[in-house]
């Protein structure tokens, strides 16, 4: 039997600040990079049109500092992720390091794609974000820890209260935030349940492995 994907409850690492209203997907990752078979190599591509000039030299921007590499938490502001549904956006943001998001708010669809990767997306208020913001931006060794359980984001000597959707929320505390885990943990239950269903008699699922 399959295991169900390990319950998320704490993160903590570095803050990666990325400010400005309404950074869409294309942002995160333009369409031209989403020719691929697979999500692999992805987050090389994290941002790139903001990170690269035509020429292919660097811009300013905080994936290209120095004191932000290997910083696995996201600091947004509003409306986080909007535009298109694509998943390659969370995708590259994950493969590029990102283990969690904060910020004043999200697109609907996009909070559901990180969640089923397994990374929160938690909404402090918009004093709250830019106190983080800066802290993070004046000291950017400081360690965040997001906890799920206790709705809170701590960093340094403060603690800032989170909102999140509850449905996402409870599905990586429970651990069971991969609906794809979930099904595959489940195939007995299923093949039992197929055999008593008249019109779907000779169904079968995939060899186990």
């Amino acid at each position: 039997m399959n295991e169900i994907k390990q319950a998320i409850k704490t993160i903590r690492g570095r803050g990666i600040v990325i400010r400005g209203n309404d950074i869409d997907t294309d942002q995160i990752i333009p369409a031209r990079f989403m020719k691929v078979v697979t999500f692999d190599g992805l987050g090389e591509y994290a941002f790139f049109d903001l990170r690269y000039d035509e020429e292919g030299k660097k811009k300013s921007h905080p994936f290209n500092e120095e004191r932000y590499q290997g910083a696995g938490i996201l600091i947004v502001n509003r409306n986080f992720g909007c535009g298109s549904s694509r998943e390659h956006a969370p995708q590259a943001l994950m493969r590029a390091g990102i283990r969690a998001v904060i910020g004043e708010s999200f697109a609907e669809i996009f909070g559901g794609n990180c969640t089923a990767m397994g990374v929160p997306t938690v909404v402090l208020s918009g004093e709250d974000t830019g106190s983080l913001m800066q802290m993070v931006e004046h000291d950017s060794s400081l360690t965040i820890e997001v906890d799920l359980p206790s709705s809170t984001v701590r960093c340094g000597e403060r603690t800032f209260p989170f909102e999140m959707h509850p449905a996402y929320r409870s599905a990586l505390i429970a651990g069971n935030w991969d609906s794809t885990s979930v099904l595959l943990s489940n195939v007995d239950s299923i093949e039992s349940t197929a055999r008593r269903i008249p019109y779907l008699c000779g169904f079968s699922t995939p060899a186990k492995k």
